[in-house]
């Protein structure tokens, strides 16, 4: 299974309890909960995700919360409440295909911003499509846009981790991760440089064509 292109490997070492809710609105396997470990991993060509997600749980006792494959990649996230055992699950997929950690593609930060003090006519817009927590007048909204998209997971986790924000919604496939966070300024000014660290610490190789 070397023709398996590894576009993201991300481990999570505590769910944080609005990231663990807010995967319960949106996954369609086992729900996790907080302090769990998570992995999330990203494929091309994404139907691979299901011979990996069966890789996984033979090797470990695992949860499997979300499998995805949509047109161009494949996303399987899962869980446990010891780290080993997710670290295990990471490890057997990683021999199977034979890549290591380092081969999956170094994130690129492609938006982070901060808009402060919605307007209620906006919050509206925002209310109507989120998964988790609402949006109201007067607090900052910060949204990011990363990929690969399995990445946006966790730079919504960090930020958590952080401060006192709202989790709006996650988007963590598709061509793009997108991560939406609201919150009083005092928050968003830490939950932002949070996220952003997250995802710059991440190594990896450089995607094709790249100029850097």
């Amino acid at each position: 299974m070397s023709d398996i292109d590894l576009r993201s490997f991300v481990f999570l070492d505590s769910l944080q309890p609005q990231h663990a809710a807010f995967i319960g609105t949106v996954a369609k396997g086992f729900l996790p909960v907080r302090g769990q470990s998570s992995l999330f991993i990203e494929v091309s060509p994404g139907i691979a995700i299901n011979r990996l997600t069966d890789i996984a749980v033979k090797a470990t006792n695992i949860k499997p919360g979300m499998q995805i494959v949509e047109r161009l990649y494949g996303l399987l996230e899962f869980h446990h409440d010891e780290q080993g055992e997710v670290r295990r699950a990471g490890e057997a997929i990683l021999r199977e295909i034979g890549k290591t950690e380092e081969d999956r593609i170094q994130p690129e930060l492609l938006s982070s911003t901060v808009i402060r003090h919605l307007d209620d006519r906006q919050t509206q817009l925002i209310n109507r499509t989120r998964h988790g927590n609402m949006i109201v007048a007067g607090q900052s909204l910060y949204v990011l846009e990363v990929q690969p998209a399995a990445n946006a997971a966790l730079a919504a986790n960090e930020a958590e981790k952080a401060a006192h924000i709202k989790v709006l919604e996650i988007t963590s496939f598709g061509s793009f991760g997108r991560v939406y966070l609201a919150g009083a300024d005092r928050d968003i000014d830490v939950a932002c440089p949070a996220a952003e660290k997250a995802i710059k610490a991440l190594k990896g190789r450089k995607p094709a064509g790249s100029k850097s």
